[in-house]
């Protein structure tokens, strides 16, 4: 339904009024129609029913900073410890821990339509000097590759519709990259930049792509979601009653509602923009919706084979 062309009134509403301290990577699941994200320092995951509504914790204790649906069956998870398969009720099973003699400490992830799962490592650390991280492509066997480096703060990632531009998000650098992306070889090529957020804003977070190629990306610091135009253009910014908005994604039955993650503990940092409080709120830990009128893409699943669970833990 790419020409969809409801029309919006804008408001953001309370979709579940959740206190999560860092909430993140929402997910649609078509298929269940239902919405899935997690609290990744509150170490709980959640699931919003479209048809009831209603909000239930289905884990607690396992610790997801991003995931997508596995094709085999239950989640990939991406965490601080590496990239791990989950049934999303036992304990997460390896898949890799390391690439190229660097840990996979790993933020937000996103899968393309061949099912392999794109995603970043990130090493910030404001007081002290830090690694770099590095974009990253897990394949089917579990088999992981570098595609590039050089991230002080990894976060939002997402592909085009025609998944022929890979988006990557800096956010202490400000920064969200575009790459030229190969849906046949999973390469990553011609690094630019996408977005550059100025500093009097707040900085760029989780994003989510819609069908006519737009990216919206949630602003930590800023308490909103802005609206860029495949040039890089901002188009729309979207006020949302939390100041540590963490991401967004489409969904409902049209994929016009747009879902938002907050975060309620505090977390300053150098790279707040100038005259941020950071001891009064609210900072966030709802999740929100707003019906856009403006049509997102379904998430992909993730296709990592079980039977490689552990295999390339080493690499």
């Amino acid at each position: 339904m790419k020409g969809h062309n409801k029309v919006s009134d804008g408001t953001v509403t309370i979709a579940a009024a959740t206190e999560d301290v860092c909430g993140e990577c929402p997910v649609w699941d078509a298929g269940h129609a239902a919405l899935y994200w997690t609290d990744c320092v509150g170490l709980c995951v959640h699931r919003l029913d479209w048809a009831s509504q209603k909000h239930e914790v289905i884990s607690r204790g396992v610790e997801v900073y991003g995931f997508r649906r596995n094709l085999s069956g239950g989640f990939v998870v991406t965490n601080t410890g590496g990239a791990w398969t989950w049934d999303g009720t036992g304990d997460p099973e390896l898949i890799a821990r390391e690439a190229e003699g660097q840990r996979l400490q790993l933020n937000d992830c996103t899968a393309d339509s061949r099912g392999r799962l794109l995603t970043a490592s990130f090493f910030y650390d404001p007081a002290a000097k830090y690694d770099l991280g590095r974009l990253i492509r897990i394949d089917e066997s579990g088999r992981v590759t570098v595609l590039d480096d050089g991230f002080h703060l990894a976060n939002g990632i997402g592909l085009s519709p025609a998944e022929d531009t890979l988006y990557v998000t800096d956010s202490a650098a400000r920064l969200i990259v575009a790459y030229d992306y190969d849906i046949r070889s999973g390469e990553a090529r011609r690094r630019r930049q996408f977005v550059r957020v100025p500093d009097e804003e707040g900085i760029p977070d989780g994003l989510a792509v819609d069908a006519e190629g737009f990216v919206w990306s949630a602003q930590w610091y800023g308490g909103c979601v802005v609206r860029y135009d495949p040039a890089g253009k901002k188009e729309r910014r979207i006020d949302v009653p939390a100041k540590q908005t963490s991401s967004a994604a489409f969904g409902g039955p049209e994929l016009t509602e747009l879902f938002i993650t907050s975060a309620a503990k505090s977390e300053p940092m150098p790279v707040m923009p100038e005259g941020y409080d950071p001891l009064t709120g609210p900072f966030g830990g709802p999740l929100f919706r707003m019906d856009t009128g403006v049509q997102g893409i379904a998430q992909h699943p993730a296709n990592i084979r079980a039977s490689t669970r552990g295999k390339h833990a080493d690499r």
